[in-house]
């Protein structure tokens, strides 16, 4: 009794684990540009998300000294609103935030803790105007915070700051592209290996001017469509920095735009406007919209989650039925392919769960540069697929049959159903190439 209770116990914590770190999970890319001819700065940003709920708002000045300003964002951080991804304040100084990655090093003492994010970046076009003054405010926290971001603003003199976990680097060049990376870490060639970063140089190598239609190029150059559901740039902005305007482009798409007057927005008060709802239908974002994975969908994450400790239980529960019956009953040695394949389902489903939401938009197989282990384990529904058929057929057989217990008929019955959906599952996600 007492090891069934720790087993439960373990199990528990096992299943409230994989559900809390679904959430926290993120795969999303971005880029930007900045170019500056005579007197005259533009500023480019493509959020490229998985997210379905683009926002742009508005919010004035909240005391003496500060400024209104205008941000977009994709991701709802409860009582703080949603977390602005690009912005702009009243004194064209404009941000732009970006996934990226740099190594842990030793914090800097004496900083201010950053305790609330979203608030910290709206703090810093409220109240800076310049990317001297941003340099100054962002000084005085610990920025590195934002291990898995990095940041770049500019202003109308055509500055920019990048702002890295561990660095704040001031340039002054006319044009700059920027994407998921931290320069100061990242060599010309490495970099290079963005497709998005690399056509935004090449585009800019020749040519720059500062009119709408030419960074609507650029934009439209350095967007992401992947093949597989049509995914990518969720939402391009383009602030023009001198006369307080966005241009908005939805989803890729860069025929129609939407222009918001920074002024004359903030005339009417804070406001909020979800972005899709001021664009027509686009179908390939309600493609996007109407494709469920673990990490948008409670019902398909729990029913993982579910089958995660069927798994592991079966793996258990069949190795030891199988040295606790040593007789030869017939199918004996079924039971250690369902301790192994339970054993190996538990993993994956785990990866599933907790692992990078790419493999559910990328093409199947997936495959993950940084891991050979995770980039094997995307092979794993071809091979359910391999068996599910003399599965069953076993398992008619195993219910005519007195050879096993009822118990481990019905739980071996169980696992098969659950592999037939978790097959149709696979089908959707594309898994096997289906939709590639």
């Amino acid at each position: 009794m007492e090891n069934t209770i720790k087993s439960a116990q373990f199990l528990k914590l096992v299943l409230v684990t994989l559900l809390w770190l679904i959430p926290f999970q993120n795969g999303f890319g971005c880029s930007g540009y900045k170019v500056t001819l005579g007197n005259k700065t533009l500023f480019g940003s493509n959020e490229d998300a998985w997210r379905v709920t683009p926002h742009i708002w508005f919010e004035n000045a909240r005391g003496k000294g500060e400024y209104g300003a205008a941000f977009t964002g994709s991701r709802y951080d409860g009582e703080n609103g949603y977390a602005p991804q690009s912005g702009m304040n009243e004194m064209g100084l404009v941000f732009e935030r970006l996934s990226s990655y740099h190594p842990e090093s030793k914090k800097v003492a004496n900083r201010k803790p950053i305790t609330n994010p979203t608030k910290y970046l709206k703090d810093i076009l409220h109240r800076c105007k310049t990317v001297e003054e941003v340099q100054k405010y962002i000084s005085t926290f610990d920025h590195s915070y934002f291990m898995e971001d990095i940041f770049i603003y500019a202003d109308k003199s055509g500055k920019y700051l990048v702002v890295e976990p561990y660095t704040l680097t001031i340039g002054s060049d006319p044009s700059y592209v920027i994407s998921n990376f931290c320069p100061s870490i990242t060599s010309k060639q490495d970099a290079n290996q963005l497709d998005r970063y690399r056509n935004g140089v090449a585009f800019l190598k020749n040519k720059m001017d500062t009119t709408l239609e030419f960074c609507q190029a650029l934009s439209d150059t350095m967007h992401v469509c992947r093949e597989k559901i049509g995914d990518g740039t969720l939402l391009t902005s383009i602030w023009d920095l001198n006369t307080g305007t966005v241009n908005l482009y939805f989803y890729h798409q860069y025929k129609t735009t939407v222009q918001f007057n920074l002024k004359e927005e903030l005339g009417k008060g804070d406001h909020l406007i979800a972005i899709d709802t001021l664009f027509p239908k686009n179908s390939e974002f309600e493609k996007l919209r109407n494709y469920k994975t673990p990490k948008n969908n409670t019902l398909i994450a729990l029913f993982l989650i579910a089958s995660a400790g069927l798994f592991l239980f079966s793996s258990i529960y069949f190795l030891i039925r199988y040295f606790r019956r040593k007789q030869n009953s017939k199918y004996r040695y079924i039971q250690v392919w369902m301790s192994l394949l339970g054993f190996l389902m538990f993993c994956y489903v785990v990866v599933l769960c907790v692992g990078s939401i790419n493999r559910f938009y990328f093409p199947a197989p997936y495959k993950d540069p940084a891991s050979v282990f995770i980039s094997l384990m995307a092979y794993t529904p071809f091979l359910l697929l391999l068996i599910i058929i003399p599965f069953c057929v076993i398992n008619y057989k195993l219910l005519k049959e007195q050879s096993w217990s009822v118990f481990a008929k019905v739980l071996f019955a169980l696992n098969n159903l659950v592999y037939m959906i978790l097959i149709w599952l696979f089908v959707y996600w594309g898994f096997y190439g289906v939709f590639n």
